[in-house]
């Protein structure tokens, strides 16, 4: 997902993996190199029933349709505003600095303040999730609404502060604390009538959580040393959570939110860093804005131990707005994108993360105990207590999970993991021992409820080398990422073990090497830097991007495809975004009617300003900067999304 980009510094490449292991590029031109890759790697067991997304012919996909999604695909655009395929309808439901909680003012741009945003909608929407209302309820016409709000655009939020990086850095002390405001989550509610969907005013419900809302730590990491401050001596408490990303939820009807690229919040002396390897491999050590110079505990040369407090998953309560958000540290810390679940069969909660940077790693964590659907409280604390791994992918098809125990293997007090808290708070550096797969930047992972796999989607790796790849993938530079697909054993998302196959490497066929997908896809079907993924009830695929190539005129977007039968893998495009903008957080509504949406960063172009941004979406008004917003489509005169 996207992190604050300048001039400077690539918020993908500021962590060190010096891992020696193949990395998921090498395995993938061994896979596509094998004979049996050419006959749906028959012979390979479970992995022969995920199928070949390349075997289709040209006849057999004409005759069978070939894809089952039946909107009219939209042709590839880049400009101002945003489009959505013929026959559908676009609604702004919120915006940045509309109102949420009781008292809160109406948005004005020239008069922004820290105590109006925090009852205001936050900047930088992301990872959207749904909770019916009444909890339980099927009715699908009132949800809370929950929302991540990433990072900030200062260049884009004030006036005078210019473009790029610099522009971060001149935030003043009032300005950095709107931004402490504007960070972290909402829950808001939203009801649908007979013009559309709409914000719930003033419901007891609505919340923000911010940079300065008050958490704790949880789970064997607690109180551990190196989370420990002068204002926490205890390691037990927390303020405010940043760089929320992706997230999830639970079956218990709590929300996830991430934290993902919290590193560029803090600065200071690089070489007066208490703990120099655990800083490097997270890539603390530099600053992207200026937290650190008006905020003690972002400066680590005062607090060195606030980075550690950073990089968890956060479980909050949407249903009640008084609850203690939790940093629940048995997930581990790394740069987490997305906290996605799947029972395992026996009852058993699984969570799938992606560590989002370049030769990061695929996450799994298990519950130790079952989740009780007739008892939520018997729920509250089941993310404490259960096991983390990391993904190796063979090149014969398998993928083994890699537990992540203190005690373990090489993770002994002799490597420095004396106690299992050691494991979490340096989970990159406890993973690198077990010698898991580096990938392409791991971002979302989800799991098709219809045909129970798990899809991890890899945005891009500019940094593979030319003798990581062969004739039959040569990416040397993966610009464009892909998407694989996991069928654990037998079925169980606890298993140790499972298969996996290549579901679409993205690019721009006959121009972008490597580039598959079914051999039907339109001029415009083809994707780049696939990002979030959402299914819908039929088990297709909706793959949203960031960072499409916007010097052949394509915005970021939507694509739709089936994930079986004729049209597996078949892309075609459905909606694109303003300039500048990342879609994210795509999710349906249980019925399919409507695909909301999380609009983020527009106008985030290179020389874009307060004054002077790309584009002003979504009001179009003279001074109004762009506002990240949540939109809702839905279909002209009823229906489902996509048929």
């Amino acid at each position: 997902m996207s992190a604050p980009k300048d001039d400077f510094i690539d918020p993908d490449d500021v962590g060190v993996n010096v891992s020696g292991e193949p990395s998921i590029g090498e395995l993938i031109e061994r896979r596509l190199n094998r004979r049996d890759a050419l006959r749906g790697f028959a012979g390979l067991g479970a992995v022969a029933a995920l199928g070949n997304p390349f075997s289709v012919s040209t006849a057999e996909a004409q005759a069978a349709g070939p894809s089952s999604l039946t909107f009219k695909e939209l042709a590839h655009t880049l400009d101002a505003t945003q489009h959505v395929s013929e026959g559908y309808d676009m609604q702004v439901l919120i915006r940045w600095g509309d109102p949420i909680l009781a008292g809160a003012p109406a948005f004005d741009p020239a008069e922004l303040t820290a105590a109006a945003q925090e009852k205001q909608f936050g900047y930088n929407n992301d990872y959207l999730g749904l909770y019916p209302v009444p909890a339980g309820s099927g009715s699908g016409d009132r949800f809370l609404m929950v929302a991540n709000h990433e990072y900030t655009n200062p260049n884009l939020m004030f006036a005078g502060l210019g473009s790029g990086r610099d522009a971060a850095l001149k935030a003043s002390k009032e300005q950095v604390a709107i931004e402490m405001a504007s960070v972290g989550g909402a829950v808001i509610e939203i009801a649908r009538d007979g013009s559309g969907w709409k914000v719930v005013p003033d419901s007891k419900f609505a919340r923000r959580i911010t940079a300065t809302t008050a958490m704790e730590f949880s789970g064997p990491a607690a109180g551990h040393d190196k989370l420990k401050t002068s204002a926490d001596p205890a390691g037990t408490k927390v303020f405010g959570t940043f760089g929320n990303c992706a997230g999830g939820s639970t079956p218990w009807g709590t929300w996830l939110t991430c934290e993902e690229n919290f590193n560029f919040y803090f600065g200071g002396d690089p070489a007066k860093l208490a703990d120099a390897e655990l800083a490097k491999r997270y890539g603390v050590g530099r600053a992207a804005n200026a937290w650190s110079r008006h905020v003690d505990r972002f400066d680590f040369d005062k607090e060195p131990n606030e980075p550690n407090r950073f990089g968890w998953v956060v479980e909050i309560d949407p249903y009640d707005p008084t609850s203690t958000p939790i940093k629940r540290t048995a997930l581990g810390r790394f740069k987490h994108e997305g906290c996605t679940y799947a029972l395992a069969k026996d009852g058993r909660v699984v969570f799938y993360s992606g560590d989002d940077e370049r030769f990061e790693y695929v996450y799994r964590f298990v519950t130790s105990r079952p989740w009780n659907p007739n008892d939520r409280a018997a729920n509250k604390n089941l993310l404490d207590d259960g096991t983390l791994s990391v993904a190796r992918f063979n090149a014969d098809g398998k993928v083994e999970w890699l537990p992540l125990v203190q005690g373990q293997g090489p993770l002994t007090a002799e490597n420095g993991f004396a106690t299992q808290g050691d494991v979490l708070v340096k989970t990159r550096l406890a993973a690198d021992l077990l010698k898991p797969t580096p990938m392409d930047r791991p971002e979302d992972i989800e799991t098709n409820p219809v045909n129970g796999r798990v899809y991890v989607v890899l945005t891009n790796n500019g940094l593979r080398k030319a003798d990581q790849v062969d004739r039959a993938n040569p990416r040397a530079v993966n610009d464009h990422g892909h998407i694989l697909e996991i069928a654990p054993k037998d079925g169980d998302h606890a298993s140790a073990e499972g298969t996996w196959s290549i579901f679409l490497l993205a690019g721009k066929p006959g121009q972008d090497a490597g580039a598959r997908y079914h051999r039907a896809t339109s001029d415009n079907g083809w994707l780049s830097c696939p990002d979030n993924i959402a299914f819908d009830s039929k088990g297709r695929i909706w793959i949203v991007t960031d960072g499409a190539p916007s010097a052949a005129g394509v915005a970021d977007g939507v694509y739709g495809a089936d994930t079986t039968g004729f049209g597996r893998a078949l892309t075609r495009c459905f909606y694109q975004a303003p300039t500048g903008a990342e879609v994210c957080g795509p999710i349906f509504t249980p019925d399919d009617s409507t695909l909301f949406l999380a609009i983020q960063h527009p106008g985030e172009d290179r020389g874009s300003t307060f004054e002077k941004p790309s584009t002003r979406w979504p009001d179009f008004k003279d001074n109004t900067p762009p506002r990240p917003s949540v939109i809702a489509i839905t279909r002209k005169g009823g229906g489902t999304i996509g048929s």
